[in-house]
């Protein structure tokens, strides 16, 4: 399989309107447009019944003792962990392309609320409703896409990994909220082949 887009150059910088949030100035940053980059794909198996898609971030500091901390930056040495951004199951065999806003356009506080999305498909809760849960003004539950948002003192850029899986099934079976990661362990088994492309994001103006 091959996955593209449009949006960013594989490798690249990812713009700014894919961020939840973006850097303003005065600063630190502001919600940013959080519009879904497109991506399409080719090359599928046969055998294919559906098709999932992961977005993670897998350089989040594992602490958040420095994180978004003024005078303050998270070192590049601090052990990174994994955070998903967007989880999409039950795609339709026939599907070969999404576009630009076509899941997500407009950040929402306390998130879309909305599991169902196009296509047919349900969405994960992003990792977003786990960070926000203590935030009166923010927090709810982050179905679907919602982009990148790194700490903006974070000495590193971020990387954020968009990839297609092609399974031998149609349905993946899941409860009604799950997870990215409840995605990658319900997948086990049912790939048949799957394909990436990646782009990175700062909010740490010394790196943009």
């Amino acid at each position: 399989m091959e996955l593209t887009t449009t949006s960013f150059e594989d490798g690249g910088v990812i713009p700014d309107r894919h961020g939840f949030a973006r850097p303003v100035s005065p600063g630190p940053v502001e919600l940013s447009e959080n519009v879904n980059p497109h991506l399409a794909w080719d090359d599928v198996p046969d055998g294919t019944r559906s098709f999932a898609l992961v977005c993670h971030d897998p350089d989040v500091p594992s602490r958040g003792d420095d994180v978004n901390q003024p005078d303050r930056e998270v070192p590049a040495d601090l052990h990174r962990v994994d955070f998903y951004h967007w989880g999409v199951v039950d795609l339709p065999p026939d599907l070969r392309e999404i576009d630009e806003g076509e899941f997500a356009s407009g950040p929402v506080a306390g998130g879309q609320q909305v599991a169902a999305g196009p296509y047919g498909c349900r969405q994960a809760m992003n990792d977003f409703t786990g960070w926000f849960s203590g935030d009166p003004d923010m927090a709810g539950r982050y179905y679907g896409y919602d982009g990148p948002a790194p700490p903006w003192n974070d000495s590193i850029p971020h990387r954020y990994i968009f990839t297609i899986y092609a399974l031998d099934i149609a349905n993946l079976d899941l409860g009604e909220d799950f997870t990215g990661q409840d995605v990658m362990d319900a997948m086990g088994g049912h790939i048949l082949d799957e394909a990436s492309v990646f782009g990175t994001y700062t909010q740490n103006p010394r790196h943009r």
